[in-house]
């Protein structure tokens, strides 16, 4: 059966129809690559029966963008919408097929009654967001009926939210009404997981019950790394701290006592654990051959860049946190946040934190099962996760 694509059958006709107002090359080369690309999305490799697929093209905002729905068997699909500049559209295609499987294990694993859905907003070359897209992609949730909920990733903030959720009430992560209540920013909830992961790594490999001149290379000093890093220096860790924005990284390493270090040579660095906190695949034959480390554990999602690269850890004797399990925090808060709105419920701040601090009993789990039977962590993970959406 052909999964939905924007409520047509994809070989009968293109997504929406050229017009002649349409004259610029490179935004017909576009049109074209998605036109093509979203013919046959089942047939790429991370095309994992998904639920849908629907692309989303709204000419006069300029709004081109990708919803995928993996699964909405424990709840409405709920994750993030990302914001990226991609040369080519396949590559934002992937994003959105590999993310909303993500999302689909994460909130199962972290007990939410929510599927998994993603969305990926394709940014122009100038990179604005405008008023006019954001409302369009507000139209699009809204026209889904409740089946996807979306919250902030990579360059979406919460201002943004804001402004999607002035067209559709499916959207979370928007500022807290109240002090005590779950909502706005996630990332400080992810980050808080992460380091309670973190921790939890810790404990089971090297045997230490603090973090106390653990050293600790951190790969991405933005809201998530840099939440990351500084609740470890509060806890006496060694920081060794890297970021595509270089000055970025070396304000924070002053900030706490660490040491920055070119983006290239973060993975090559020595450490008790590497902590990968930027955009995902970077666990592939080569980054998995430079680490020096014992631990991989952080927040960027979608680590391995294949499935085989989680058994190449394994082989490596290096103990390795399912990114979709360390990294739910900034889930759990956005479900509390927007599952409380909908069900007109109080909405605590502590009933996310003390989800949250059910990650690392979580983690041992698969890492205990993983150890028994020989077989990877992440695999592990995955048959945990895909029983739970009844895909076992």
């Amino acid at each position: 059966m052909v999964p939905e694509v924007g409520g047509s059958r994809p070989l009968d006709r293109p997504i929406s129809p050229l017009s002649p107002e349409v004259q610029s090359r490179a935004l017909l080369r576009r049109y074209l690559g998605f036109v093509w690309l979203m013919t046959a999305f089942w047939t790429e490799p991370d095309f994992d029966e998904h639920e849908l697929v629907q692309v989303v093209h709204e000419r006069k905002s300029g709004l081109t963008a990708i919803i995928a729905l993996h699964s909405t068997h424990l709840g409405p699909g709920a994750g993030g919408t990302r914001f990226w500049n991609y040369p080519d559209p396949k590559d934002g295609l992937r994003d959105a097929l590999r993310l909303s499987r993500g999302m689909s294990y994460k909130n199962a694993m972290a007990g939410l009654p929510l599927g998994g859905g993603k969305a990926v907003i394709l940014a122009p070359d100038s990179k604005k967001k405008t008023p006019e897209l954001l409302s369009a992609f507000g139209d699009a949730v809204e026209s889904l009926g409740g089946r996807y909920v979306t919250a902030e990733d990579v360059g979406i903030s919460e201002a943004d939210m804001v402004a999607v959720a002035k067209r559709t009430a499916h959207v979370s992560g928007l500022p807290v009404e109240g002090e005590g209540d779950a909502g706005g920013d996630p990332g400080p909830f992810t980050a808080m997981g992460i380091y309670h992961g973190i921790k939890a790594a810790v404990q089971h490999k090297l045997g230490h019950d603090s973090v106390k001149d653990v050293h600790v290379a951190v790969q991405g000093t933005g809201s998530v790394g840099a939440g990351v890093a500084r609740l470890l220096a509060k806890d006496g860790a060694k920081l060794t701290l890297a970021d595509i924005n270089a000055a970025r990284a070396e304000e924070l390493a002053r900030e706490l006592g660490g040491e920055a270090v070119d983006a290239n040579a973060i993975m090559s660095v020595s450490c008790d654990v590497f902590s990968p906190n930027a955009l995902g695949a970077i666990l592939d034959d080569e980054g998995i051959a430079r680490l020096d480390t014992q631990i991989v554990a952080g927040g960027a999602n979608n680590q391995l860049a294949r499935a085989k690269h989680g058994a190449i850890l394994a082989e490596r004797g290096i103990l390795y946190a399912p990114d979709y399990v360390i990294n739910a925090g900034g889930i759990i808060s956005v479900a509390v946040e927007y599952l409380s709105r909908r069900d007109g419920s109080s909405s605590d701040i502590n009933e996310v934190r003390k989800r949250i601090a059910q990650i690392p009993g979580r983690l041992e789990e698969i890492w205990r099962e993983s150890e028994a039977s020989g077989i990877s962590s992440d695999v592990v993970a995955d048959r945990m996760a895909q029983e739970m959406i009844g895909r076992g």
